[in-house]
């Protein structure tokens, strides 16, 4: 398939996981540019995050120690947490992790391993516990996420910060869904809160600018218009308010590029430059 369509498959499977798109008509589309049905599923397959993706930092590796924490974030409301640290112990901030619109799964508990290997405490936290945790299936993550309550969401956040950095400084990275979590944190605030990092997330209201009173990191994929066109006026009224933000753009890089489980969406160039400047920011916020 030469680039334009596959391009055109990129965004057609966007719309259909961001803007609630009929799936059988996401999937008639898919098949007629595909050419076949067993085509377009291929396709759709490649484009997917795909569970059996090998991870970068394997479960088992012996230089960290994990675990799943569960706790109460209000009363009667739970939530749960992969927590991964250096095998020592000895971290120097914590790292709250943010995941994709599909919650906590594998590719995200990589993630949250690879933050730790940086020496930091990381606390993926499944924001979809509230209604019963991550399930095995994609669409139906999908669906939960977009069905929950987004303020009682944030005070999740929020409770993990307190539970976790407890009186340490603290970051948090998002992806997706995720990303944009990231900048409602950054609005509304958490305890400990030192610096953020949202990847490819859309942005709040430019309005909402002024409340921002920690250092934020973007990263925004250059073909990903959809999010693009909330990403710009959000930093432009950061900049104009004379807050710390930080935009960088990957000309050529689609919506989701860090999530290496995607195999027609991943860059690793751009995630390998992302990541490094993620840490460098945690490094310099988190001291």
């Amino acid at each position: 398939m030469d680039e334009r369509l596959r391009q055109r498959a990129i965004e057609l499977y966007d719309a259909y996981t961001h803007e609630g798109r009929d799936r059988r008509g996401f999937l008639r589309e898919m098949t007629l540019l595909a050419g076949s049905t067993a085509a377009a599923d291929a396709l759709i397959a490649g484009i997917a995050a795909s569970p059996a993706a090998a991870a970068m930092i394997p479960p088992d590796d012996k230089r960290l120690k994990t675990r799943t924490d569960r706790c109460d974030s209000a009363p009667g409301r739970a939530m749960s947490a992969y927590v991964a640290e250096p095998a020592s112990g000895k971290t120097s901030a914590t790292v709250v992790v943010i995941h994709e619109n599909r919650g906590l799964n594998d590719h995200i508990r990589d993630v949250a391993r690879r933050v730790a290997l940086a020496g930091y405490q990381a606390v993926a936290v499944d924001l979809l516990t509230p209604v019963g945790g991550t399930p095995e299936d994609q669409d139906k993550a999908r669906s939960m996420i977009g069905a929950l309550d987004l303020p009682a969401s944030v005070k999740d956040v929020q409770s993990a910060f307190g539970r976790f950095a407890q009186g340490r400084k603290a970051g948090i990275v998002g992806f997706c869904w995720g990303g944009a979590m990231v900048d409602r944190i950054a609005v509304a605030g958490a305890p400990g809160l030192a610096a953020a990092v949202s990847y490819y997330g859309p942005a709040p209201d430019p309005a909402e600018a002024a409340k921002v009173e920690v250092p934020l990191m973007i990263h925004l994929p250059g073909l990903d218009q959809r999010v693009a066109g909330t990403v710009h006026p959000f930093v432009d009224a950061l900049k104009a308010a004379g807050k710390d933000v930080t935009l960088y753009e990957y000309p050529g890089a689609n919506h989701a590029f860090n999530n290496d489980t995607s195999s027609e969406r991943y860059d690793e160039a751009a995630a390998k430059l992302a990541w490094g400047r993620t840490m460098e920011f945690f490094k310099s916020k988190l001291a």
